[in-house]
C-alpha cells in the first residue's frame, strides 16, 4: 500500500492541524505569516505542509521570495475544507466552553477605529474577558488595520470597509445610521441645502472627510469641495468639538444618541432616507475560537448602535 493510499484510509483526521496550516498558508499566501497566526515556528508549518503534499502526491504551492501562489488543487481543496473546519471550530467552542484550551487559544488581538473600540466594543467583549479571555486592542485605520490582519498580528478587525480581494473573510456587522450635527445654541438649527453650510467649519476625522463627502453626495447631491477646518483621527474627539461649538460634522448616529437626547447636539438635517456607513467583521482563514466567540458578542452588541 501506498504512502497516498494510507493516507486517505485514515480520512485525514490525524493530520488536522496540517490541514489547518494548509487553510491559514492558504489565506494569507505566506507560509510566515500563517505560522505567526498559528502560534508556530516557521519550520514546523513548512514541514506539514510538505507533509501534506507528499502524501497528496501534488504540490498545493508554488514558492516565491514574497510567499506563495495556491495550485489549482489547492483553490479546490480550500474551498472544500473551508466550512467544514469553521464548523468544527464552532463545535469545539461548544464542546469546550467559551474559551477552552490552553493559553495559546485564550488570545484575541482585536483591530478597530478607536471610538468604536472604546464604545460598543470593550464592553461587549467584557464577559470574555471576565472568563479568561486575554484581550489585545489595537486601534487604527481600516487598511491598516486589514494589513496586519493578513501579516498575522491580528485576529479579528471591525472594518469600516470591505476588504478587496479573497484572502481575508468579511461579514457585515451593522449599517450606521450617519448624522449631520451641530451644537445647540449655535447658528445653525437646520440645514436645508449645502448652501447654508457655506461658512461654517466643518470637523473631520480625516482630511479626505470620507463621512461628509457621503453625506453631501447622499443627502445634498452635490461634491463636498470644502477643505475641513479641523481634522482630528477620533470620532469622539470629533463630536466633543462639535459640542463645544467649533463647527459641524457628520457622524454615526450610535456616537451621538446621548447627546442628541440631551439636548447638547442638534439634528441638522433629520430624513427619512439617511445616508448609510456599513461596518464589517473581518477575519483570515478559519478563526479561532475566541474570535468565533467576539465575533459572537459584537455581532449581538451591534443590534443595539446600527
Amino acid at each position: 500500500m501506498s504512502d497516498r493510499q494510507g493516507y486517505r484510509s485514515a480520512g485525514g483526521l490525524d493530520d488536522l492541524a496540517r490541514w489547518r496550516t494548509f487553510l491559514a498558508v492558504h489565506q494569507s499566501r505566506s507560509i510566515s505569516a500563517a505560522a505567526r497566526a498559528l502560534g508556530l515556528a516557521q519550520p514546523s508549518a513548512s514541514a506539514q505542509i510538505s507533509a501534506l503534499e507528499a502524501a497528496l502526491g501534488q504540490p498545493l504551492f508554488e514558492r516565491h521570495a514574497r510567499g506563495v501562489v495556491p495550485t489549482p488543487y489547492a483553490d479546490e481543496l480550500a474551498g472544500r475544507l473551508a466550512a467544514p473546519f469553521a464548523a468544527l471550530g464552532a463545535a469545539l467552542s461548544e464542546t469546550l466552553g467559551p474559551l477552552g484550551g490552553g493559553d495559546a487559544h485564550r488570545l484575541l488581538r482585536l483591530g478597530g477605529p478607536a471610538e468604536l473600540l472604546a464604545e460598543v466594543a470593550v464592553t461587549a467583549l467584557a464577559p470574555l474577558v471576565r472568563d479568561g479571555l486575554q484581550l489585545q486592542v489595537t486601534a487604527g485605520l481600516t487598511d491598516d488595520l486589514l494589513d496586519a490582519l493578513r501579516d498575522g498580528r491580528l485576529d479579528l478587525v471591525i472594518a469600516t470597509s470591505r476588504p478587496k480581494g479573497r484572502s481575508l473573510r468579511a461579514e457585515p456587522l451593522a449599517d450606521e445610521e450617519l448624522v449631520l450635527v451641530g451644537a445647540s445654541g449655535g447658528p445653525l438649527t437646520a440645514v436645508r441645502t449645502h448652501a447654508d453650510l457655506a461658512d461654517t467649519a466643518l470637523i473631520a476625522y480625516a482630511a479626505d472627510v470620507p463621512l461628509l463627502r457621503r453625506y453631501w453626495r447622499h443627502v445634498f447631491g452635490v461634491r463636498l469641495e470644502v477643505a475641513p477646518s479641523l481634522t482630528v483621527p477620533d470620532l469622539r474627539a470629533v463630536r466633543a468639538a462639535v459640542v463645544a461649538g467649533a463647527g459641524v460634522s457628520v457622524l454615526p448616529r450610535y456616537l451621538v444618541e446621548q447627546e442628541l437626547a440631551e439636548g447638547r447636539l442638534l439634528d441638522l438635517h433629520p430624513s427619512d432616507d439617511p445616508p448609510i456607513s456599513t461596518t464589517f467583521l473581518v477575519t483570515r482563514g478559519v478563526p479561532s475560537v475566541p474570535a468565533q466567540r467576539a465575533a459572537a458578542a459584537l455581532r449581538d452588541a451591534a443590534r443595539g448602535w446600527g
